[in-house]
């Protein structure tokens, strides 16, 4: 009989696993080399769903390997449920020669189709070298970050950790299917070459990436790194996808659709209680729980579940392995116990109801008035001879209602620092509302930085602070509405290229660095911005500028020349002489402003691709130009049709002192204001000096917006027309 039940348990076996589902369609190639094929996927004609051909390689390699697309993108793992493939791609790398001399380089250029976008969660853009920045853009949808690491040694290296030195890493934006990766040097490794001579950068599943000190010679032996896809199907959502049986791809009878959380799309996944190919008809089988389960004599499996009953004399969940059966007689003494609690717990709550009620609302706000750094705020503005308060103090309430509950059509503005909204006060004066985006309790300091450093300055140039509130889980700023956006958005937004006239160009940057100078030597006490920058500047009514965003700014006491901290600024307009010693000085918003001046004058932003698809530094460009005797080739055609030689070439040689590379060579900033101020006097009609001077604002919006001769004498007659036009 022994034998017999052997037998009989041998062929249920082999009948099970004849009937159990396959990951592909059926005559289909199921793997290819050690990589399993399941379907959506496939390989040859009929095998695979729209966007999801594998194309296996058995010619080339040994064993086969697959390949997306029949292109150059190899696959090591498809991850069906995930929702994941794991494919390479390969480095960009920049080496050099021990004497400084370029070597091999190298970028990389990688294109998905629309099945396929590259994991937000899973991977991060890594650059690693010790004299190295690396750069991702995506030029489909104008998207580009990077960073960037510095160090002489190799002990200051932690291995284990991608923390800036010898390795610095970025995340990247949803639904990025498409980039080039470059990587460049400062001084072509020759202060770090003994120990690295190459920088690398690329995109790596953050899992499968650990960084040490070998990093740099293992990287030169190393063609590709692993990255991970998010896949899913088409473009629909679940919803609009079912309206379509016949192409809906959840095939399976017991299978659900998840909406894709990288852009459109959706995946299919085997409902509880089931495993298999959801993708598949009867794909999705019924998974035998009682095999796994710790209930053994009374499990009873269902169609996605089990059952696993007590004995009769006791209650409870037999699926614990006995222990969730309890008896009856104690589940009678503890109903009686927990009903004499609940009759007294009723009682003490009525009695506390009240008072807690009351205290509550109060406890809450405490809360968040100290979490967001109120007890540190009043503090530091304590702390400052001399100091305003802040303005006003907001309700929770009251910004709610400005704001119609942070409606999405009120946004003026996101950023890193956080979102604007526009607000519109019972008063019916309009504001703009900053909701701080803090993820932690460390970036508290970097608001009540921006508080403290507000509250400090009355000046018609900067931003005016009107309150805060912190009764909210973030805290929250008000300030005047600036109505004319940022000044990067008439320098670089679509539409607006050469926009603003040379006149207007030249005002504005007086009047920022008229304000750059009350901050650093007319404020109580001296401020540093240390992110001056066109998105930072902010445009009125009129045209007249005003210096925003505050939150990386530091007070600088009389008796010190500079202040040591970790980098901060935007790509671009850092300070070469800060990003190497990590000092900072008021010199350190010159080299800014001269990175501003120089967009004002070219109309092109601070990083430009070229076309052999490496990135240039606009300032050196620039300066390196003027040095050529080539300035006229690199200004924007309205700022070189206004302008006359003469004031162009003195606005340049301006821009060149404040762009030098040692700190102590540049102007002050008040020297800068008084010489733009000059420059801008000294070349205009003495008719339209005179109405500025009576706050003839009209005729300053109108000058901003049309066109003319500057720095050669304008008419009467055409300024006439150019407010005839405003109007």
């Amino acid at each position: 009989m022994a034998w017999q039940a052997a037998l009989l348990l041998l062929l249920a076996s082999l009948a099970a696993a004849s009937g159990a589902p396959g990951i592909a369609l059926p005559n289909c190639q199921p793997k290819c080399g050690n990589v399993s094929i399941p379907y959506p996927f496939g390989i040859g004609e009929g095998c695979f769903l729209e966007g999801f051909e594998i194309t296996c390689d058995n010619k080339s390699f040994n064993p086969p390997k697959p390949f997306l697309d029949r292109g150059n993108i190899d696959v090591r793992e498809i991850q069906l449920i995930e929702g994941l493939v794991v494919v390479t791609n390969f480095i960009a790398r920049d080496c050099f020669f021990k004497n400084g001399s370029q070597g091999n380089h190298t970028y990389t250029s990688v294109k998905l189709s629309k099945s396929f976008k590259f994991s937000t969660t899973r991977n991060k853009f890594v650059a690693i070298g010790c004299d190295t920045m690396g750069h991702l853009v995506d030029e489909e949808s104008r998207f580009n970050t990077g960073c960037l690491s510095v160090c002489n040694s190799s002990s200051y290296i932690t291995n284990g950790t991608c923390n800036g030195i010898g390795c610095c890493e970025t995340v990247i934006p949803n639904e990025l299917r498409s980039f080039r990766v470059y990587v460049t040097s400062f001084r072509n490794h020759t202060g770090c070459w003994d120990f690295n001579n190459c920088s690398y950068g690329f995109l790596a599943d953050e899992r499968m990436l650990n960084f040490s000190v070998d990093s740099f010679s293992r990287l030169a032996n190393t063609e590709r790194m692993a990255v991970t896809l998010d896949w899913a199907i088409g473009n629909k959502s679940c919803e609009e996808a079912r309206n379509n049986q016949a192409s809906f791809a959840c095939k399976a009878e017991h299978s659900n659709c998840v909406n894709s959380a990288n852009g459109g799309g959706y995946r299919c996944n085997c409902s509880e209680g089931f495993e298999g190919n959801p993708y598949l008809e009867d794909g999705c089988q019924d998974m035998d729980e009682c095999l796994s389960s710790p209930c053994t004599k009374r499990c009873r499996n269902t169609l996605g579940s089990y059952t696993c009953p007590c004995p009769l004399h006791m209650y409870g969940d037999g699926k614990k392995n006995g222990s969730g059966c309890k008896s009856i007689s104690k589940l009678l003494h503890w109903v009686l116990g927990a009903g004499f609690g609940l009759l007294l717990l009723a009682a003490l709550s009525s009695l506390l109801y009240l008072i807690l009620k009351k205290r509550r609302h109060i406890k809450l706000k405490e809360k968040f008035f100290k979490k967001n750094g109120g007890l540190l705020l009043q503090q530091q503005i304590s702390s400052l001879e001399g100091s305003a308060p802040v303005t006003r103090l907001f309700t929770k309430k009251e910004l709610v209602k400005a704001t119609d509950n942070y409606k999405e059509s009120h946004i003026l503005g996101q950023g890193g620092a956080g979102t604007v909204y526009k607000g519109i006060l019972p008063d019916k004066s309009i504001v703009a509302i900053k909701k701080s985006k803090i993820s932690d309790d460390g970036e508290i300091g970097h608001f009540i930085n921006e508080v403290v450093v507000l509250s400090q300055i009355n000046h018609r140039n900067v931003v005016k602070l009107l309150g805060c509130c912190l009764e909210t889980r973030v805290p929250l700023l008000v300030f005047e509405f600036v109505p004319n956006g940022s000044l990067s958005h008439h320098l670089h937004g679509e539409g607006h290229k050469a926009s603003l006239s040379l006149e207007c160009r030249l005002r504005i940057a007086t009047e920022v660095a008229g304000a750059l100078a009350y901050l650093h030597s007319a404020a109580s006490i001296p401020i540093i911005h240390r992110d001056v920058k066109p998105s930072n500047i902010l445009l009125d009514e009129n045209y007249t500028a005003k210096v925003s965003d505050f939150g990386t700014s530091r007070l600088v006491p009389f008796n010190q020349k500079g202040l040591e901290s970790l980098i901060r600024g935007t790509f671009g307009y850092v300070d070469p002489e800060y990003f190497l010693t990590g000092m900072f000085t008021d010199k350190s918003d010159v080299y800014s402003f001269g990175v501003v001046l120089v967009e004002l004058l070219t109309g092109e932003k601070p990083v430009v691709a070229t076309k052999s698809m490496e990135f240039t530094n606009l300032a050196m460009q620039f300066s390196s130009h003027v040095k050529e005797g080539r300035l006229f080739k690199i200004l924007e055609e309205r700022v070189l049709q206004e302008g006359s030689p003469e004031l162009l070439r003195a606005v340049a040689d301006l821009v060149n002192r404040c762009l030098r590379l040692k700190w102590e060579k540049r102007p002050a900033m008040k020297e800068v204001a008084m010489e733009l101020e000059g420059l801008r006097t000294s070349y205009k009609h003495p008719w339209v000096e005179k109405n500025e001077e009576e706050g003839d604002h009209l005729l300053m919006a109108a000058k901003c917006s049309t066109s003319g001769t500057f720095g050669e004498g304008d008419s009467s007659t055409d300024i006439m027309v150019s407010l005839d036009i405003s109007r």
